[in-house]
């Protein structure tokens, strides 16, 4: 084993010999002093008792790593939602999971525990693939142990998860928002969305249902007004990223479920990436994800994915409740979008309109505010 010491690998001591077993005691201070991700904010760390230096980690999986070389992300999110700043020779505790960001990385859960990367900013550790040519190279940790319990058990986010949940009969309106990629604009459609139920008077409930583990949507979703807000973290994943189909529709079935059993009157779900993102295109052509939600206010980022988007969609069945996104930041794509789509595309503002937002949620067919 080894100590990182300002970037350099250091002999290990006697005590780190000592120490190179297969399996050895996480001491409390050594935990203490860790830093802890945003993805690990539901484990009951009491638990965590020992440190196992070999196998096969899984999804889900919790490590302890060591900062090896600072890369694309500087910081790490705590449960709280502090942005930590990263230093080489920190160690981290965060979990193994697979990463699906046009944007940035392509990564998967690797099969040892040889040195990889910290390819969120929400704790998510991943061997990367492929990466965007305006993304940097990854930040680089090296495993120094997955965290167990007392009898050895690797401790996996599934472990602390909420409990699958069947939505109830009388159900509220729910509301989701999906989008043609990655930063079309749904999390800023979502938020304004709630803002403008939330003047109106109205309770609402939010989640996001898929995606990489990382609180920056959930904060936005409270701040904007959400009693509460759910995401797949609770539901024990990392990433939803290279689930099965049955999975993601349990995922998003029971998080919709625990939004709904405080009886708001409007839940409002995120589903992450695009709709050709493998675990987003299956969710949104589940028949019976489609059963349980009311519409879809649809993210574009330009006038052509506003349509393309609106005849995927509906050809799946969904109802269209109206346009927003990045393509509403133009008057002029918006003119575009609207022509060919015979639908609204909703401005920030008209979004957070105290009027229109619940005449968004409830309408049985979309408001038009044009013409």
């Amino acid at each position: 084993m080894y100590k990182v010491i300002g970037g350099v690998r250091a002999a290990p001591t006697e005590c780190d010999e000592r120490e190179a077993g297969p399996r050895n005691l996480l001491r409390r201070s050594r935990l203490k002093s860790a830093k802890c991700a945003f993805t690990t904010r539901r484990v009951d760390f009491s638990v965590a008792t020992n440190l196992v230096r070999d196998g096969t980690p899984r999804a889900g999986d919790l490590v302890l790593a060591a900062v090896t070389s600072i890369g694309k992300h500087t910081r790490l999110e705590s449960p709280q939602g502090r942005r930590m700043h990263l230093y080489e020779g920190d160690e981290i505790i965060v979990a193994y999971g697979a990463r699906y960001a046009p944007d940035q990385f392509e990564a998967s859960v690797p099969d040892g525990l040889g040195e990889c990367d910290l390819v969120a900013s929400g704790g998510v550790a991943a061997h990367v693939i492929a990466r965007h040519a305006a993304t940097g190279r990854p930040t680089r940790i090296a495993p120094i142990g997955l965290i167990a319990d007392k009898h050895g058990d690797v401790l996996n986010l599934a472990r602390f998860a909420l409990p699958d949940c069947e939505i109830p009969l009388s159900a509220p309106r729910v509301v989701v928002i999906a989008g043609s990629t990655m930063n079309a604009g749904k999390t800023t459609t979502a938020s304004s969305l709630i803002y403008g139920l939330s003047r109106a008077g109205l309770i609402v409930e939010a989640a996001k249902v898929t995606g990489t583990g990382s609180g920056l949507d959930v904060w936005s979703m409270l701040d904007s007004g959400a009693r509460s807000v759910h995401d797949f973290t609770d539901m024990g994943h990392a990433s939803t990223a290279g689930l099965d189909l049955t999975t993601i529709e349990s995922i998003a079935l029971s998080l919709i479920a625990h939004c709904a059993a405080s009886r708001p009157d409007v839940v409002v779900i995120e589903v992450a990436d695009g709709l050709f993102q493998r675990e987003t295109g299956a969710l949104l052509e589940s028949a019976r994800f489609r059963a349980a939600i009311d519409g879809i206010v649809f993210a574009a980022g330009d006038a052509l994915s506003a349509v393309g988007g609106r005849d995927w969609l509906e050809l799946r069945g969904h109802r269209i409740l109206g346009i927003s996104g990045q393509v509403s930041a133009s008057p002029l794509a918006s003119r575009e979008a609207e022509a060919r789509l015979g639908l609204p595309v909703y401005t920030k503002a008209c979004l957070r309109n105290r009027e229109i937002a619940p005449q968004i949620a409830f309408a049985a067919d979309p408001v038009c505010l044009v013409g």
